[in-house]
């Protein structure tokens, strides 16, 4: 078991070669995602929309239809009303009442949720977001992913040089918009976890494409005369054993949350699922060959490692 690899350590895997192709797959993705954000828009949860959430348990399979008709009446407006995992566990959602005194128009309809349900359910949580609270978290949540893509930018300029941080913040921007568009297809609750995940993916993915830059800045200053394109090649594949072993280990924690996480955090996991798939292709295919199309100087990676000795690249005369 001490010898058994998922990946060899000696893999020439041309991932330039197939540049065009990713970079035009990839574009394609970035203008549907900002379709599908105009036209189909994001399935936003009760942190942004504003509203009122009660999560009950009932005694035995829930009764749906029994519990519609029992809300039906109240003059709620818009009640929406669905299994939530077991067959036991109820979700409701009631629009936020309009008027000056939103919250304590959203406490009565509390009250008068729990008096027509009574004392048969057990209330696992009751959450009461009003329209300016909801309307704060979407400008919060915004300014943060553009806060940490901005951050992540710097942070890169100054460990690298700037092609090196625009061939990072690209791909950055790719993962995120990638992650947008899957959240507007399948209509998946967008909601403050759903920004967790972002961020997270964000730093995943950044974590990824430092890995890989580090190898090509090492690259540079060890192979004066190799091709950029081969080089970039060279450093994939000497961190590509280390990338799957990260990612599947990785996996297998979201997988089992998935399983057994529970309604809750599934569409968190999902994301970050899907998230440690684009973030890895993002580094190869989308990092890379922006960092080989605005080139790079040799000469400004000699800080740093002047003892690195100038050798011969590998087949290389």
């Amino acid at each position: 078991m001490r010898h058994l690899k998922l990946i060899p350590d000696d893999t020439k895997i041309p991932f330039s070669r197939w540049r065009y192709v990713a970079v035009g797959l990839s574009l394609v993705v970035m203008v549907a995602a900002v379709v599908l954000l105009v036209t189909r828009g994001l399935n936003f949860g009760i942190d942004f929309k504003g509203g009122i959430l009660v999560e009950i348990a009932t005694d035995g399979p829930a009764d749906i239809g029994r519990i519609r008709s029992d809300l039906g009446g109240l003059g709620l407006g818009e009640v929406q009303i669905q299994e939530f995992g077991q067959a036991d566990d109820v979700l409701i959602r009631v629009q936020s009442p309009e008027g000056e005194d939103a919250d304590r128009a959203s406490q009565a309809v509390v009250e008068k949720i729990k008096d027509a349900l009574g004392d048969g359910v057990e209330y696992r949580r009751v959450e009461v977001v009003g329209p300016q609270v909801s309307g704060e978290l979407v400008e919060d949540g915004v300014l943060a992913v553009l806060v940490s893509v901005a951050l992540m930018l710097l942070y890169i300029w100054f460990r690298f040089e700037w092609q090196f941080s625009l061939g990072a913040v690209v791909a950055l921007v790719h993962d995120v918009l990638a992650t947008i568009a899957l959240f507007c297809l399948l209509q998946i609750e967008f909601n403050l976890q759903s920004i967790a995940a972002l961020l997270t993916i964000v730093g995943y993915s950044m974590n990824d494409t430092v890995i890989v830059f580090d190898r090509v800045r090492e690259n540079l200053r060890k192979y004066k005369k190799m091709d950029l394109a081969e080089l970039i090649d060279l450093s994939v594949n000497q961190t590509l054993s280390r990338t799957v072993m990260t990612s599947g280990t990785t996996l297998l924690a979201l997988l089992a949350l998935f399983v057994f996480g529970g309604e809750v955090i599934r569409g968190f996991v999902f994301a970050m699922i899907f998230g440690i798939f684009i973030g890895t292709y993002s580094s190869i295919f989308i990092a890379g060959p922006v960092l080989l199309a605005v080139g790079v100087s040799r000469d400004a990676t000699n800080g740093g490692l002047g003892g690195v000795s100038k050798e011969k690249a590998p087949g290389k005369a």
